[in-house]
């Protein structure tokens, strides 16, 4: 019997899969009663409250740091959401998710070393369409 390849070149791995689903599902929750249009925030809060609800530890607005050549820098960088100290939220309310938006979860992945990130979009009709789960 020949056991199936697995294609690592285009297989994507996702670390934290159970945590990062039960996030999705949250954010389908809020999304689904409250729609589009409205603030950031407002998606934040209730995101953080039904995430919390799932039993996960959530902290808002984490402070995250920039070290540069031996020095930190605390120069107002926040991550939205960081759940179970694991898994980084980056929400948007954007007509569409831009490369930009995309670096800057990279980014946030790179400063904490965290390998799990989702960039959830809630301006969207369908929130499935505004959910990029990031692996590195």
């Amino acid at each position: 019997m020949i056991e199936p390849q697995s294609n690592r070149a285009t297989e994507k791995i996702y670390i934290d899969a159970d945590i990062t689903n039960r996030i999705i599902g949250c954010a389908i929750e809020v999304h689904k009663i409250l729609g589009p249009g409205l603030l950031e925030s407002v998606y934040e809060s209730c995101l953080a409250f039904e995430v919390t609800k799932s039993g996960f530890l959530v902290e808002r607005q984490k402070p995250l740091p920039v070290c540069y050549k031996g020095l930190i820098f605390n120069e107002g960088f926040r991550l939205d959401l960081f759940v179970e100290e694991k898994v980084i939220v980056e929400l948007k309310c954007v007509e569409k998710i831009l490369p930009i938006h995309e670096a800057q979860i990279y980014t946030y992945l790179k400063l904490t070393g965290i390998k799990t990130g989702l960039l959830i979009n809630f301006n969207t009709k369908l929130l499935k369409d505004g959910i990029i789960r990031i692996a590195c």
